[in-house]
């Protein structure tokens, strides 16, 4: 394991130290999705009520959205309400007319100087075309207090004018979402999510890369290795920051993937460590590259690469992969 300043490695990696904390308060990370398409909802929690913690965070979800699963959350219990659907809607296995319609995380404590996110995955159905928008109200309890985050424009006005607007998201074609330059393709079990880089800068020898990955499988995977083609070599890394020190090691052995499991490489935590860099990551300019599995094997990846010190992928970069 190795010990290093966090100015240190912020300067290295070109990791962001502090962001602008966003004035918003309930809101979806993710804001386009795509007709017949996979969404993976990720509702964020900006704050709780007026110093309060939050207790229970509760998302409904609108008709023409399918399928939809809640992601286990330690410390919190979740429960779901079921109904059935205005009318039949397609899926990967024929028809639904029935599915999860509310999604409640509760029994955790949420600090009001904190953020945090509860996510859920579903199916955008075809009841949606580009250019429309949808709205996921969110219930916000507090030990006292609640907020609730569903007003939804009417025609002519505008979410910023309202004073508890529900999150959105934008459809858009599936051409639009991220980059069509990087091809969708399915391998076993696994969904990878867009693979992304930070840009570097000139003369730097590491760069970190990010990837979302779930086991849609009954057997366990394991995530052993990365390479890319402007590195020598690519590692699996943890981070954690402890009395003011970032530690960083690599992971031994892999990353374990567990059946119906989503695990996410992202800043700051899990991550992807591009060695003995041959040229620098630069924004707008994918990268090929390869992930390998215990179970799958080597799977061809197209990292976007988005701004340094970026802390998600940007909207023209990156894709959805299905592998």
């Amino acid at each position: 394991m190795c010990s290093i300043s966090r100015a240190a490695l912020c300067a290295a990696l070109g990791l962001a130290v502090s962001a602008p904390a966003s004035h918003a308060h309930a809101v979806l990370e993710r804001k386009e999705a795509s007709p017949n398409a996979a969404y993976r909802g990720v509702v964020q929690i900006m704050h709780g009520c007026d110093g309060q913690p939050t207790t229970r965070v509760s998302v409904t979800i609108p008709e023409g959205v399918t399928g939809a699963k809640p992601m286990p959350k330690a410390g919190w219990q979740i429960t779901t309400a079921r109904g059935a659907y205005a009318k039949p809607y397609p899926s990967f296995h024929g028809t639904v007319s029935e599915g999860v319609k509310t999604i409640t995380w509760s029994g955790g404590e949420l600090p009001d100087d904190q953020v945090d996110e509860f996510t859920f995955l579903a199916r955008v159905s075809d009841a949606f075309g580009p250019g429309a928008t949808i709205y996921f109200p969110v219930v916000q309890d507090c030990a006292t207090g609640v907020y609730r985050w569903s007003e939804i424009p009417v025609e002519g006005q505008k979410s910023a004018d309202l004073q508890s607007p529900a999150p959105a998201v934008r459809v858009v074609a599936a051409a639009e979402q991220g980059s069509s330059s990087i091809p969708a393709a399915r391998t076993g079990d696994l969904a990878i999510d867009t693979p992304w880089l930070r840009a570097t800068p000139g003369g730097a020898k590491v760069a970190g890369g990010y990837v979302r990955i779930t086991n849609t499988g009954s057997q366990p995977d394991r995530l052993t290795g990365a390479s890319m083609a402007l590195a020598g070599r690519g590692e699996i890394h943890t981070m954690s920051m402890e009395g003011g020190v970032m530690k960083m090691a690599p992971v031994v052995g892999g990353l374990a993937i567990k059946p119906g499991e989503t695990v996410e490489l992202k800043p700051g935590g899990l991550h992807l460590m591009f060695l003995d860099l041959t040229g620098a990551p630069k924004v707008g300019e994918p990268v090929r590259g390869t992930l390998t599995f215990e179970r799958a094997g080597a799977v061809p990846v197209t990292f976007s690469v988005a701004p340094i010190g970026a802390q998600a992928p940007t909207a023209t970069g990156g894709g959805h992969q299905h592998h």
